[in-house]
């Protein structure tokens, strides 16, 4: 083993709970599995966290396999939900499947000759089960006061539960049963609301195959106040660039709290204890720089998008710093993709005029007053005091006349930027 694998979950605070004689199975090379049901087409950074199992198991010499839900995925797990869920067209789930598994496959090795990482579906050996026969070979061995008992249904009692989704953790327990008897998987990892329906495979291993079996939760990741991590305003951090971005994936490392670091580099990155430590010691000893921060979003970044999209995050985040010089923050502008120039401002408020209106201003007073949808200034009197008070910069460079012919440079071509006092901005669009 190149690591001892509970050992390194322990330390990184990866370890909820462990069933017993877990840690006796993994002292030989053991094939466990994660599932992941399509819910939707991309993985969040909640799912991370039980990526990063995988991935040290898959370190520690175990062969790691990824279970994609397409089955489970159609009936939906109750576990940690106060309400049902809604059922997914077919079409919907095939593409968030493929989504799901082009993720995956960024984190693990399937390549490697001793322990090669692999994925299966289990909608592969749910779609021939017939119900009667599914009540024969897995129902029979699982009573109602068994299943009664987990907290993802006592939880839904007085709400309500279908017989669909109580029927879940028959699906799953299904899952780590045939994963044991066609793949000898004999461990199962996830989030700690999922123990009960974990267990429920281990008791049909052992009544039907009389086997062994053993699974391993991670705790559920919350902010410091409780809520559930992983959400920004805009909802979940999604791994997926088209529905959150690789700048503002990068953003939300880089906004965590000091007091939330320490454990988010220790689950997220793959730093060893040695480095973790050296680079605490440096963010206590200057921590409005934020040491840990930077490293954790550098990481998880390059990790989940690319080298490339780190290295455009970076520059978009320092185009609104107060302490980079004119001459950086122009060139930044430049050097970045024009979407990511939009969407560092986005929010904040645009003005589109003409280009023949922008040759037509006499003064700064009559761009900054100039009558649109929304105006930067009401008149040109507020305008010309503002720019008077050094309140006013265009392009980065702070004008103190307001009667100044308004000859800026156009950023990428058609945008002027304007900054009123320290963090309120506004975008003027020149078409053309």
């Amino acid at each position: 083993m190149q690591q001892n694998f509970i050992e390194e979950l322990r330390w990184r605070g990866l370890i909820y709970d462990i069933m017993p004689g877990a840690e006796e199975q993994l002292k030989s090379m053991t094939v466990g599995y994660i599932g992941f049901d399509p819910t939707a087409k991309s993985l969040h950074i909640g799912n991370l966290a039980t990526v990063m199992m995988l991935i040290h198991f898959q370190k520690a010499g175990h062969k790691p396999c990824a279970v994609i839900g397409g089955a489970t995925g159609m009936v939906g797990d109750p576990s940690g939900k106060s309400e049902e869920r809604s059922f997914l067209d077919e079409n919907v789930l095939r593409q968030n499947q493929a989504g799901i598994k082009n993720q995956l496959e960024k984190f693990l090795d399937f390549e490697c000759v001793t322990n090669a990482a692999f994925i299966v579906n289990n909608y592969d050996w749910h779609k021939e089960f017939g119900f009667l026969q599914f009540l024969r070979d897995v129902g029979k061995h699982i009573s109602v006061s068994y299943m009664m008992a987990k907290d993802s249904v006592k939880n839904r009692l007085e709400s309500g539960i279908s017989f669909t989704e109580f029927s879940y953790q028959l699906l799953q327990g299904y899952d780590f049963y045939y994963l044991y008897t066609h793949h000898n998987v004999k461990m199962q990892m996830g989030g700690s609301d999922q123990w009960g329906n974990m267990v429920t495979g281990t008791e049909l291993i052992r009544k039907k195959a009389n086997g062994n079996a053993f699974v391993i939760t991670a705790p559920l990741i919350t902010k410091p106040d409780g809520t559930k991590f992983g959400k920004s305003e805009k909802g979940n951090i999604w791994l997926d660039p088209t529905l959150t971005s690789p700048y503002r994936f990068y953003q939300f490392w880089i906004n965590c709290s000091d007091e939330e670091s320490p454990k988010l580099i220790r689950i997220f990155t793959l730093f060893s204890k040695a480095e973790i430590e050296d680079l605490e010691v440096q963010h206590l000893q200057n921590p409005h720089l934020r040491i840990l921060q930077k490293a954790i979003a550098k990481e998880v970044t390059i990790r989940v998008h690319s080298q490339y999209h780190y290295e455009q995050a970076l520059k978009a985040s320092q185009i609104l710093f107060e302490k980079e010089s004119r001459e950086t923050v122009l060139h930044t502008i430049e050097d970045i993709e024009e979407s990511l120039f939009l969407e560092i401002f986005d929010g904040v408020e645009m003005v589109v005029i003409s280009f023949e209106q922008y040759k037509n201003f006499e003064t700064l007073g009559d761009l900054l007053s100039v009558d649109t949808q929304f105006r930067i200034f009401p008149s040109k009197g507020e305008a010309k005091k503002s720019i008077q008070n050094g309140g006013v910069s265009i392009n980065k460079i702070r004008y103190s006349d307001p009667y100044q012919k308004p000859t800026v440079e156009l950023l990428k071509n058609k945008y002027i930027l304007v900054q009123k006092g320290k963090k309120n901005y506004v975008l003027i669009q020149v078409e053309r």
